[in-house]
Order: structure tokens, then sequence, then C-alpha cells
């Protein structure tokens, strides 16, 4: 009851907390649905009941504010409806719907009793926020630059942005460290938390970092995985996608979830719904350079092997024709000699048996001449055969000398000599070309050496 004192009636603050309370009972009776913001959801651990403090606010500053209970039963029924609906927990920062009971304490104050939040809300609040980064990126001219972008023809050099313990990042590496195809890339982690209202600024923070170092890198990753559909809002966040956008080298993306694509994920130059895929999409960039180069290699060494096998049969047969056209001519000429020589002994032998018989006639001649006379004409005489003896053989030796210059001038024109001494023989379809009449500019032409071949073609003309 309230007391007098000098004509005033005075109430103890139990009376009116308590009258407060009678009457906020008596006029709100039963629950009703509100919308807020939850500013912060103040949920304790240990007890399992959260306090969240709700907002409401008009051009960005606060025009109502009120405490809030959830009590632990209540709020693990509306959290797992939370994950079912937004694959996303309940949290700070979101616009919900709330079915509450208005709670009046004498020691705590005013405050409303959640009992029940529509996930449906949230949903619609949080895609709205989606459509209005995109609508934010698409006016700013800004939604695709990343794409436009040339990604590096080999991307071997990748910034990643992930958790170490990430059993994605760790999926990541096992596929590009143990490629098959012995593929090498260099990566370096940079750690940021990759969900939930924290990873916004620790992605952005990262690659600010990167920035700083960018020209180490070809791309940066942006990896998470193990988490399922949980916590992906913030790939959402206008601020987020803006510096994925500008980025100055290639954002790829393998953030592991199968519903709708997040805006980071939209805006990524690539984006693989694992990291698994993305790792592979960067070893199939290497395996569409490598496949066709190690088949032109195949097809290049085979047919150099063929041209060369070709080449060789050409050239054996060649020689094989030579060795029979030398060996013909060293037949002739040794024929020919042998002639020659038994014609000069036959010659010989004349000469010598008739200068006997002229010598005979002059001795018989000669007999009445002095001592002295003939004893000169011995000398004459041993003279004259002395020089018949003499000419056979120098003929002789002048005839060996002469098949000795035949065979060394046939061992000069053989083709490996000539080949030997710098020169060489140019082909024209198999046929060895004589002219430059026979010759056009872009036509192919093999040109054999001493010790290989090759294959040219004709860029100019000069006569």
């Amino acid at each position: 009851m309230p007391e007098k004192i000098n004509d005033k009636t005075i109430f103890s603050l139990l009376e009116v907390t308590n009258s407060i309370k009678k009457t906020l009972e008596k006029r709100y009776k039963s629950a009703f649905w509100i919308k807020a913001e939850m500013n912060k959801l103040n949920h304790y651990t240990q007890s399992g009941h959260c306090f969240p403090e709700l907002v409401e606010k008009r051009d960005g500053k606060i025009i109502a504010q009120i405490k809030s209970t959830i009590w632990r039963d209540d709020y693990q029924n509306i959290n797992r409806n939370f994950l079912r609906i937004l694959k996303e927990p309940l949290k700070d920062g979101i616009k919900i719907l709330f079915l509450a009971k208005i709670s009046f304490d004498s020691a705590f104050g005013l405050s409303l009793q959640i009992i029940d939040i529509d996930p449906q809300y949230t949903l619609g609040d949080l895609e709205n926020e989606k459509r209005e980064t995109i609508q934010k990126l698409k006016l700013e001219g800004i939604y695709d630059q990343n794409k436009k972008l040339q990604l590096a023809f080999l991307p071997q050099r990748i910034a990643i942005i992930s958790v170490e313990t990430s059993k994605g990042f760790g999926d990541f590496k096992d596929v590009i460290d143990k490629n098959s195809w012995n593929y090498k890339f260099f990566y370096l982690l940079f750690p940021s938390i990759l969900q939930g209202d924290k990873a916004v600024p620790g992605i952005m923070a990262q690659l600010e970092r990167i920035k700083k170092v960018i020209h180490h890198f070809d791309a940066v990753a942006i990896i998470r995985g193990g988490g399922g559909d949980v916590g992906l809002s913030c790939y959402n966040n206008y601020e987020l996608a803006k510096a994925i956008a500008l980025f100055p080298i290639p954002v790829i993306t393998g953030i592991g979830h199968v519903t709708n694509e997040t805006v980071c994920e939209m805006i990524a130059h690539n984006n693989a719904i694992t990291p698994t895929k993305l790792a592979e999409f960067l070893i199939q960039k290497f395996h569409n350079f490598s496949v066709p180069i190690q088949k032109a290699k195949d097809k290049i060494v085979d047919k150099s092997k063929r041209l060369l096998s070709e080449e060789n049969t050409k050239l054996e047969s060649e020689l094989k024709l030579f060795r029979s056209i030398t060996v013909s001519i060293l037949n002739t000429n040794e024929n020919h000699i042998k002639n020659a020589s038994y014609a000069i002994q036959q010659q010989s032998q004349f000469i010598v048996k008739n200068n006997h018989e002229k010598l005979n006639v002059l001795q018989a001649k000669t007999r009445i001449t002095t001592k002295f006379n003939l004893n000169q004409l011995e000398a004459a005489v041993i003279q004259l055969q002395n020089k018949l003896e003499i000419q056979p053989i120098l003929y002789l030796k002048n005839s060996e000398l002469a098949l000795e210059n035949i065979e060394k001038n046939i061992q000069i024109m053989d083709p490996i000599n000539v080949l030997k001494r710098g020169f060489s023989i140019t082909y024209l379809n198999g046929k060895a070309v004589k002219d430059v009449a026979q010759l056009e500019v872009g036509v192919a032409i093999n040109t054999v050496l001493f010790n290989g071949t090759i294959d040219s073609t004709i860029a100019k003309i000069k006569e």
C-alpha cells in the first residue's frame, strides 16, 4: 500500500513495477509476430539460453531497441529450422520475423520472450541482400571485370586463401601434389576464416596481403570444404564481392556446396563446386597443353625416322650404282693398260731386233776401220742399247702414273668424298636438283650432307 507523507502519496519501486507488470499482462495477453534486426544474439553455451539485442533502424540510425530472451529448448528448435531451411545458423546481424510475448520483471525490466522465428522471412532478406549486391556490381560495371582478365596459359603459381586444417584444402593439395602426370605447381597458403561474420574481413585482409606480392602468382584460389552449406551468406557480401571483382589477377573459387551460387562465385574468374574439382580444373589446363605437344612430338619423330629411312635407302641405291659404274670403268682402263703394255713389249722387241740387224750390217762395213773407230762405234752401240732398254721402262711408268691419276680422279668424284669436302646434294621430290628453274618459293626440299640430311622450305631464290 502507498504511504502518506506530508499529504503526498508515495509508492515503492516494487509497487510501480508490479503495476506496470499487471498493466502489460492485462494488455498483452497473447503472443504476436514482430519484425526486427537481431543486432546481437548473446548465446551462452553453458546454459544454452540466448539474450538477443533487438533493434529497428531507419537510414542507418537506431529508432527502437529492446532486450529479449530465447530459452534453451526454443533456441534449439529455432536453430534447427534455420540450418534446415537457410543452411545458416541463427546469428548476429540478420533480420528476423519472430513470435514473442511481452515480459516484464521487477528486477530485470521489460523484454520480449521469443518463442519462434520464421526462417523464411530471414531467407528472403538474405536473398534480397544477394540481389542487391549483384545489382550494385552491375551498376558499377564491375560484375564481370575479374572474368575479363586473362588467366595464365599454364596457371602454375597459386595464392590460396583457406584454413590450414580445412578438409577442402587437404583434398586440393592431394589432387595437385599427386597428379599422375607429374605436373608441378607452386602454391602458398594465406590462412583465413571462411564462414560466418569474421570471414568477410579475414578474406579481404588476405587479398590485400596477396596484392603486395602479386607478381609471384598467376591466380588466387579461395578454397573451402567440409562445412556443407552452412555459413555461406558472407559470400553474398557486397564489399567482399567488390574486392574479388576488382582484384588484378584471376580469382578462382572452390567453396564446396551444391546449392545456388553465391555472388562471389558468380563474379569469380572460374568457379568449381568443390576444391577437388578446382584442382582438376588447373590440371586440365596443363593437360590441354601437354597432350597436343606430345602428339606433335611423336608425329615429328615418326616422320623424321621415315624420311631418314627413305633417304638412306636412296643413298645406298645410288652408292651401289656408283660402285658398279666405277668398277666397270676401272676394268675397262685396266684392259687398255694391259693391251698398251703388250703392244709396247712387242714394239720394243721389234726395235731391238731391227737395230741388232742394222748393227751387224754396220759392223761388217766397218771391219776395215781402225781400232779407235771400232771402240768409238762400240760406245755408240752400247749407248743405243741402253737407250732401247730404258725407253720401254719409261713408257710403262708413264702409263702406270696415268692409270693412278685416273683412279684418283674416280675416288675424288665418289659422292661420299665430295660430300666430305663440304659439298651437298639437294633433292626435290626424290630427284637431285640441277637447275634453280626447277624450284619455287615455299617448296619443301631435302639437302644431303656427309653426316645427315636437312629438311627445309624455300624462302627466296636468287639466280
